[in-house]
Formats: C-alpha cells, sequence, structure tokens
C-alpha cells in the first residue's frame, strides 16, 4: 500500500517544502507524455490540496453545476474522512472550475452533492495554466467535511485512506492515471479498498 505524510503548516503553505506524490499508475493505453502530481497539508482549519497535471493539451468544456468534469482534463482528490467509516469524499475539478462533489461507498450509493449559491467560497480554489498543463489548489474546511462527518477531527498522526486521480475520458487520446494502483474488474476509481494511506503529521 502505498503511504503519503500530509505536512502540517502555519500560514500561507510553502509548497516547495511540501512533499509530492506521482500520480505514476496508467491505465487504459495512456500516452507517455500525460503525468499528474499532488500535494497535501493541512492546518487548523483544513486541508489543503494542490494537484498538477502535465498535459499537452487542455481539454475544457464542461462548465456549470451539472457539468461532468471527468470528460475534460480532470484532477481528482478521494478520501475517507473517518477511520472505519467506508464512506469517501470525491472532489473533480477541470480547468474551468466544473467540480464534482460526491460522497458514499462506491458507485452503486453514490450521491452528488450540488453547491448552493456559495459555491464558489466552498472551496476557494484557484486554476491556472503552467508551461506543460494546468493546476488547481484549494481548500477542504473541516467544517464542511463535519457537514458529512460529524465525528471528523484531525491530531497528530491520525491516518486517512485516500487517493488522487488525474483523467480525461473524451480527450483524444484520453488519459487515467492514479497515485495508488487501481486494480478493479472493472475499472473505476470508485473502490476505496484501492486507496492508499495518509498520515497527519505535526
Amino acid at each position: 500500500m502505498k503511504e503519503y505524510t500530509i505536512t502540517r503548516v502555519t500560514g500561507k503553505p510553502d509548497w516547495n517544502k511540501i512533499p509530492t506524490l506521482t500520480m505514476d499508475e496508467k491505465y487504459l493505453q495512456t500516452p507517455d507524455n500525460v503525468a499528474a502530481s499532488a500535494q497535501i497539508c493541512y492546518d487548523d482549519t483544513g486541508i489543503l490540496v494542490h494537484l498538477r497535471a502535465y498535459v499537452p493539451e487542455i481539454r475544457a468544456v464542461e462548465s456549470g453545476p451539472y457539468g461532468l468534469p471527468c470528460e475534460d482534463s480532470c484532477l481528482e482528490f478521494f478520501f475517507q474522512p473517518v477511520p472505519g467509516d467506508p464512506r469517501y469524499i470525491n472532489l473533480e475539478f477541470n480547468f474551468n472550475g466544473c467540480y464534482y462533489l460526491g460522497t458514499g461507498t462506491g458507485l452503486s450509493d453514490l450521491m452528488r452533492l450540488l453547491p448552493d449559491a456559495n459555491a464558489e467560497n466552498l472551496f476557494r480554489h484557484e486554476i491556472c495554466t503552467t508551461n506543460d498543463g494546468w493546476e488547481i489548489f484549494y481548500k477542504i474546511s473541516y467544517d464542511f467535511i463535519r457537514r458529512l462527518f460529524p465525528d471528523f477531527d484531525v491530531s497528530t498522526g491520525m491516518q486517512i485512506r485516500a487517493n488522487c486521480y488525474a483523467c480525461s475520458d473524451l480527450s483524444v487520446p484520453h488519459y487515467y492515471l492514479s497515485w495508488s494502483r487501481v486494480s478493479t474488474d472493472p475499472f473505476t476509481y470508485h473502490n476505496s479498498t484501492c486507496f492508499g494511506l495518509m498520515t497527519f503529521s505535526e
């Protein structure tokens, strides 16, 4: 099982000092010129996420609250906030800021959570192009997580199951990458048995 350390930060993160994980597991004839990475840290109020896609072309068609970002160039973070609870949160973004927010134990009971009028402030996401693709920064507040998981709390040494993904269903060629290996048949990102282990450090 892959493992990653979630670093504690105070103030604005210095991303040069945050460990990077590589989404180097590739599937379904993903081309060699596509790659992705992630950095995750936390502070007193939430989990901060930086995802980056290294892609020759950015597909960005979907927009609005009902779009499907996975059809475009998409970066995703799935995590189980409470040990022993099989439910996870999946958060998927495309370059336009269209996102899919869901929760469940798998595809059979996955529920999409529709944003309210203040959705643009929910994750305070920032998206920009890079010289070799695009990247996104956002924050998942503890208050938001507790709306779904009231028992959620963070402490040093706490461990969660999680995975990071990149995909683009409709790009030509399409691509699929993950940090922790997906070994399901049929292939799906929505299987928490394939998640890796992440530990909150001091």
